[in-house]
Order: C-alpha cells, then structure tokens, then sequence
C-alpha cells in the first residue's frame, strides 16, 4: 500500500463559517463534515497526514475558517500537517497583514478559487504582483479554473514564473462529457511550465451519475501522467465533495489501484514525497 499525505481535504464547519455553494448539493448541503468523521474513513487507508484545503466558505468567513481549522490542527493525532488558506490577491488592502497572521496559523500554501470568478480576476497587474509575492514567501499556489480557462492559467503561471502553482483536480476535465479535448491541449501547456504542478484528485466526482469508475477516469489519470509526469504530481482526496461520487474509501482504493500501475518510486512521489518537497513537510 502506496503511503499518502492528503494534500487536499476540506472540513465543514456550519457552525464556523457559511457554505454557500454546496446549496442544491444533497449530499453536502446542511450537513458537517468535521475531522472526526475524515479520521473514521481513513482509518486503514496508510494517509500518514493532510493538507488542510480552504473550502471555499461564504467570503466573510474564509479568515474564521482558518483560524478555526488551525485550532484543530494544534490537537494530539488531529493528522493536520498545515494549512492551504483563501486569499485574496486582488486586493491590495489587507494582504500582506493576512499573510503575517498565516505565518502563525500554520499555512503552508493558498488558493483563491478562479473558475466561479470573472476571468479577467488574474489578469490584473495587482493578482499577478501579489501571486509573485507568495513565491517571494516559499508558499504554493492552487489553481482551480475549468479547461476552458487552462490557457488563462497558464499565462498566471508564465508572469509569476517564481511561484509554485499546482493545478487542482486535474484542471476539472468534463468527463461525464466525454471532454478529453481541448482539456489536453490546455493542461499540456500548463505541463510545459517547469512551475506547475498537477493535483490528483476530484476526478471520480465529474463522472455521469453511476459510472464513477476507475475505467472513466483512467484516459484522464494516463494524460497528467504523460504531460507532467510522477515527479510533479500530488495527490488529493477533495473529501467530503468525494461524496458526489461512491465516497472516500472507494476513492482510496483506486488511488492505490492506480500507484500501484507504478514504480515504486513513483507511486511513492505522488503519494507523498512531492507533497513534503513542495509544501516544506516532515519527511514520512
């Protein structure tokens, strides 16, 4: 069994902070999705520890979130290893305060979630000029936009070329729409960036309804392996929206079903050891 850091797993807290956009979403709506019941479903599965993902709360509380989940973090056995925390980049006013503050709440990389935003929000001179700050601080970048916005992600990460950018879920291929195209020719762009990086995860939540499979999912797994390759992939189990598929066990299981198609050295660079390269981990 393939030994993981699961560098993309959410919380929800709906006693914390607002989650508006699981609303309409069965299985995530009015529900909480705490630490204890992540602990229960892993328990077996060799995750050695976790990355803390912002859950893309209500935007008056993503700071609350954070130093929620820090508090956790700071629990014996809570498995926590940091936190990947929302920000703002294009907002000038309050950056730089909220990075010191991350700084002690153990944040180890951010996110601020780019496919429910206008496509012109990373384009400007202030996202870019505060992206290139984080890498200036040693922090990753998540990205998180649709294929149809890859190419827009991949001029980010030419600007800010010294900053560490991993790409969330694979780029959110549509694969309940058969979409291989063109979401191989823009996560290959990204792939040619020395900077980018690719996040193994969510995939089996963007099947059809009752096919979420490891056969649908594997022509999209075989592309980020052939553009990116093992040495710049990590793995994530975007748990609890996981639940849109056949839940967290059953994803565990063809994560390793998948590493175990690799070397062992691979399977190993995936599974943990990048993540503790890019993220500035313990080694396990």
């Amino acid at each position: 069994m393939v030994t993981l850091i699961d560098t993309h797993q959410h919380f929800v807290y709906p006693d914390v902070a607002g989650y508006g956009w699981t609303d309409g979403i069965p299985p995530l709506a009015d529900k909480a999705f705490p630490l204890e019941r992540y602990a229960e479903l892993t328990t077996g599965h060799d995750v050695a520890g976790t990355l803390f993902m912002e859950t893309g709360v209500d935007d008056a509380d993503y700071q609350a979130e954070a130093r929620h989940v820090a508090t956790l973090a700071k629990q014996q056995g809570s498995g926590i290893l940091g936190l990947i925390a929302s920000c703002r980049p294009e907002e000038d006013a309050g950056f730089a305060d909220w990075l010191d503050e991350c700084d002690d709440l153990g944040v180890v990389g951010y996110r601020r979630i780019l496919h429910v935003m206008p496509d012109d929000l990373s384009t400007t001179a202030t996202f870019r000029k505060n992206l290139r700050t984080l890498g200036d601080r040693g922090k990753p970048f998540d990205l998180c936009m649709l294929p149809k916005q890859l190419k827009l992600g991949a001029e980010l990460a030419q600007v800010c070329d010294n900053t560490t950018i991993i790409l969330n879920h694979c780029g959110v291929p549509d694969i309940a729409g058969d979409g291989l195209d063109p979401w191989r020719e823009g996560t290959a762009a990204l792939a040619a960036l020395p900077n980018v990086y690719c996040k193994l995860s969510g995939l089996l939540a963007y099947c059809a309804p009752g096919n979420a499979t490891q056969a649908a999912i594997q022509p999209y797994v075989d592309h980020v392996l052939e553009v990116f390759g093992p040495s710049r992939m990590v793995w994530g189990s975007d748990w609890p929206v996981v639940e849109l598929a056949n839940g967290l066990p059953d994803w565990l299981e063809v994560t390793q079903s998948l590493l175990g198609a690799l070397s062992t050295d691979e399977a190993a660079a995936i599974g943990h050891r990048n993540a503790t390269k890019l993220f500035g981990l313990p080694a396990i």
